[in-house]
């Protein structure tokens, strides 16, 4: 395994980011897999060199969280490990159970560390941005958890630019503790963070840790033009075919098995490698229904890719909407 830094911070963690929401209940999402099926994907993240996991008190309703503090506390060492988890997603109906106000941080913050059994989070992040609560509410009440010793430090997700870049500039003008990360929607079937989004972490020193690196299994060689229900969880989806069913994404499909039969590699290795070829990605978030697929994604820590395949891969992109800041990236 390969370690780096977490931005600008003193944080080592593995390359790749073990993503936990393929493990919960399957009333939760039909393609989810249960506390039995989870574990041997765990011992093999954990027997591999990965440190880094990320969940979401969203994922399964909490499951996920309660699954992933099993397994890391009877699979790993607490100094050792890194563990991330996410805040603003309902859990159930009524009031304040949404959101990034300062009830639901902190009610949220000691829900999570319940369900992971651990005394504190390492990352924790914010899913999304809350248009419905000052931003200073929530930065406050993220700084209070750290000084609280809940949590080590603080990330963001999927925003706009210039919301990200407000949040660090109000921080650093209150003293308050700043995000380190940026968990955003990236990869070979989605570019458009390349425009702002990259540049601002590079030049503020924030760790890049894409969402669906593998564009939800679009880039794994499962999916073709005709073919796009493959495998369990694609047959239900949907939300898949909105983000990337087009013509220039199955271009980049087509562009993605030639450089990978070059090489040797499966699809999923070279879209990955693409992605750690970048300076500024610190880590891919990985999932995986079969243990195969840990497996494979660790094959492409190995794997350099010349300039040219790199342009080869990027050639067929087109612009694309705005795509993952609104809607849930689980659904």
């Amino acid at each position: 395994m390969k370690y780096t830094k977490l931005g600008n911070t003193g944080l080592d963690v593995s390359r790749l980011c073990f993503g936990t929401m393929s493990y919960g209940s399957d009333t939760w999402q039909g393609w989810i897999l249960d506390e039995i099926q989870a574990e041997n994907h765990f011992r093999t993240a954990i027997e591999a060199g990965i440190n880094f996991f990320d969940t979401a008190d969203i994922y399964s309703k909490g499951r996920s969280e309660e699954i992933t503090g099993k397994y890391l506390k009877e699979m790993g060492r607490r100094d050792e490990l890194v563990i991330a988890t996410k805040v603003f997603f309902p859990l159930r109906e009524g009031p304040n159970s949404q959101g990034l106000s300062r009830k639901r941080i902190h009610d949220s913050v000691n829900d999570s560390l319940t369900r992971l059994q651990t005394d504190y989070i390492d990352l924790y992040q914010i899913h999304r941005f809350d248009e419905r609560t000052p931003i200073e509410e929530t930065l406050e009440a993220l700084d209070a958890v750290v000084r609280a010793g809940k949590v080590r430090y603080l990330g963001a997700s999927s925003m706009a630019a210039w919301q990200f870049s407000k949040a660090l500039h109000l921080a650093g003008e209150k003293g308050w503790h700043r995000f380190d990360s940026m968990q955003n929607h990236y990869n070979l079937a989605y570019r458009e963070e390349e425009r702002e989004m990259l540049p601002l972490c590079k030049d503020q020193g924030i760790g890049v840790l894409p969402w669906s690196p593998l564009a939800r299994g679009f880039l794994s060689g499962s999916r073709s033009r005709d073919t796009m229900d493959a495998t369990a969880r694609a047959k239900t989806d949907n939300y898949a075919k909105d983000l990337y069913a087009c013509e220039s994404n199955f271009n980049v499909l087509d562009a993605l098995g030639a450089v990978a039969k070059a090489h040797n590699a499966s699809h999923a290795q070279v879209a990955l490698a693409w992605l750690l070829a970048n300076p500024v990605v610190t880590a891919p978030i990985i999932g995986s229904t079969k243990v195969e697929h840990i497996k494979d994604a660790i094959g492409a820590l190995d794997l350099e890719l010349t300039a040219e395949q790199r342009e080869s891969l990027e050639a067929p992109y087109a612009p694309r909407p705005v795509l993952g800041h609104k809607q849930p990236s689980f659904r």
